[in-house]
């Protein structure tokens, strides 16, 4: 004879139901998860090799909202390799951006996207427009597509992917400015002392760095 259905079975049977998906979950995400890492860390690697030079050692960084490898050969600095994110024309565009220790773009290699397959999604695979990143100068390069005066050719039907890519790389390079910037020099309060001895005071600047 069948069971009889009532609100109490059927709670029951949605219950064990929900215990079981919910252990089969844990446990893929427990099997998946240091293969996913590892495999992202592994991209990681091989995109820094991309966009820099020949290096001994790499150190992540993270500032703020603001993510990069620091790249050593042995003691001297080989540059940087700075992930930028913006908003591309079917979503967040990430990319890493190369820059040597003299402030020149090596390379540029795009992480993720969601841009539009046979159009903003050549930003991954067109030749010419990958190929002007490499060893850009922005002091002689306008970081703007020709359409609107700058240096860069666009992405055939697809200027809003190109320029995304353009703003990308100018972020990455204004971090490199930030990164590389001189510290202010600072100074101690100014000592008020009386030289005339009587009672008047004369202040007196003691740079600390002198």
């Amino acid at each position: 004879m069948a069971a009889k259905s009532t609100l109490p079975n059927m709670v029951l049977c949605l219950g064990v139901t929900c215990l079981l998906c919910s252990a089969i979950l844990g446990v893929a995400y427990a099997v998946t998860e240091k293969p996913i890492r590892e495999a992202a860390a592994a991209k990681t690697s091989r995109s820094i090799g991309e966009v820099l030079p020949a290096f001994t050692s790499v150190e992540e960084i993270t500032d703020g909202d603001v993510t990069y490898f620091k790249a050593m050969a042995d003691d001297a600095l080989v540059g940087y390799a700075i992930r930028s994110t913006v908003s591309g024309f079917g979503g967040p565009l990430t990319l890493l951006v190369g820059i040597t220790a003299d402030g020149k773009v090596y390379n540029t290699t795009v992480l993720s996207h969601s841009e539009t397959p046979g159009l903003g999604a050549k930003c991954t695979s067109d030749q010419k427009f990958m190929a002007q990143w490499k060893g850009l100068d922005p002091s002689v390069a306008t970081l703007s597509v020709k359409k609107d005066g700058g240096s860069i050719d666009a992405i055939t039907a697809s200027t809003i992917t190109s320029r995304a890519y353009t703003q990308a790389v100018a972020n990455a390079l204004d971090t490199f400015r930030s990164i590389n910037a001189p510290e202010p020099v600072s100074t101690e309060p100014g000592i008020s002392i009386d030289l005339s001895g009587d009672g008047t005071v004369a202040p007196i600047i003691i740079n600390s760095g002198v």
